[in-house]
């Protein structure tokens, strides 16, 4: 079967493309892009899709989600996470071992595999424990693992608190040509703290987390990473202090990269005044001058991909006392929508530049980039999306896919419709 979409903005920043044009597909596969498609001699015998004026992109690479499977799908299965990824334009997912069990066998990866092609809607690709058995103590078996279908490697929840184990992790991956996926918290500083610590948390008598729990584990690993030199991706990062050393990492040339989520760019400690459990996450939510700081890092090319850390909990994890609450938020179905308002129309970067930190650059992160991913270069996979990026969208229930509803953005108008969501040419959304 073979499709022209015609009529759309096509935005390939792997390709510097940005304009008006065609994207003809056949087979599962791109044949042409931009004005060679409509010129191309299948064209003629394709079924063709108008696409209204909407911005057609390339699909969309999630590094870091938590859909739950095995063990705990009352929040969240395979499935009902797949739906709420391609509902955000989701193509492609990298999914944390932090399952119970955890992801460190390769039966836990094999049923991985086969529930995601079960539910044939986006590419999943399972991340292996560093640890057996996430206790950091010893390394998993990461060579066989990622014959199995690993991409990267991750005690996600967890820090890797021993310096030597997580010296061998970079050792190994480099050889494995993957990277290590490091949550950066030094537990004896965060202690029991479930916000950042600073006035906000001073003024409502509640334990904090502070911006050195993650710094210092950032500064221990960035030096690992130049002694071994491993590939080191750091998850989440939060803080003024990280977002000065990865840019000084990267400008001595180490194999360093990192992650944002779109809520540590749109929200800040103060939300914790609610007293709202849909506001802890950890990190935590941080200052004015940590957000300033994240969407500088994003603007200079520091930042190297906005990831969600989707991370589903039901009502009885979070209607509970703040203390006790677990820390998470979804975020697939708004990171779209959120990236659009905060950083494209307020003018921190171009919507070229938005659309690769959420699909080009992240499959280059994790060598999805290799498959064919991030891009519509003639050849690769027909994983893409088409958007209005003007028309809004209204976050409520009947928006968000995913099997739970634990988002801090409740009730909020954002710019950003998908329109419909492809993956290997089929129409999985919309």
């Amino acid at each position: 079967m073979s499709f022209l979409v015609k009529n759309v903005r096509l935005i390939d920043p792997a390709q510097s493309l940005d304009g008006p044009g065609a994207l003809l597909v056949a087979e599962g596969k791109v044949v042409a892009i931009g004005a060679e498609a409509a010129a191309h001699p299948q064209a003629a015998r394709a079924e063709v899709v108008d696409g209204g004026g909407a911005v057609l992109a390339p699909g969309f690479v999630d590094l870091h989600v938590h859909f739950r499977e095995p063990g705990q799908t009352r929040k969240e299965s395979i499935e009902t996470g797949s739906r709420a990824a391609v509902a955000g334009g989701f193509t492609a997912v990298c999914a944390m071992a932090n399952t119970k069990p955890v992801n460190d066998s390769v039966a836990i990866t094999e049923m991985m595999l086969a529930r995601a092609a079960k539910a044939d809607l986006c590419r999943y690709f399972p991340i292996g424990t560093v640890s057996r058995e996430m206790k950091g103590e010893e390394l998993a078996d990461m060579g066989t693992l990622k014959a199995s279908g690993c991409v990267a490697f991750s005690d996600d929840g967890l820090p890797i608190s021993n310096a030597s184990l997580m010296r061998r992790a970079l050792e190994y991956t480099r050889w494995l040509d993957v990277p290590v996926v490091a949550h950066e918290e030094d537990k004896d500083l965060a202690g029991k703290g479930y916000m950042h610590e600073g006035a906000v948390s001073a003024s409502l008598g509640c334990l904090g987390i502070p911006a050195a729990a993650e710094e210092a584990m950032v500064a221990r690993d960035i030096v690992l990473a130049e002694h071994t030199g491993g590939h080191l991706h750091l998850a989440h990062l939060s803080t003024k202090g990280s977002m000065r050393m990865v840019r000084e990492a990267k400008a001595r040339g180490l194999n360093v990269t990192c992650e944002v989520t779109p809520h540590h760019f749109a929200l800040s400690d103060k939300e914790l005044m609610k007293f709202d459990s849909d506001y802890k996450m950890n990190p935590p939510l941080r200052t004015e001058a940590d957000i300033q700081a994240v969407l500088e890092a994003i603007a200079d090319g520091t930042v190297d991909a906005i990831a969600t850390d989707h991370a589903p909990h039901g009502w009885d994890d979070k209607e509970v006392e703040l203390p006790i609450a677990a820390f998470g938020v979804i975020g697939l179905e708004t990171a779209l929508p959120l990236t659009l308002e905060l950083l494209v129309n307020r003018g921190v970067i171009s919507l070229s530049k938005a659309l690769s930190l959420l699909a080009w650059e992240p499959a280059k992160v994790f060598h999805l980039d290799r498959q064919g991913l991030g891009s519509l270069k003639p050849g690769a996979p027909a994983d893409f999306l088409l958007f209005d990026p003007n028309a809004k969208v209204q976050v409520d229930r009947a928006f968000i896919q995913s099997k739970s509803y634990n988002t801090p953005f409740k009730g909020w108008s954002l710019p950003g419709r998908i329109l419909g969501t492809w993956v290997n040419g089929k129409r999985v959304w919309g």
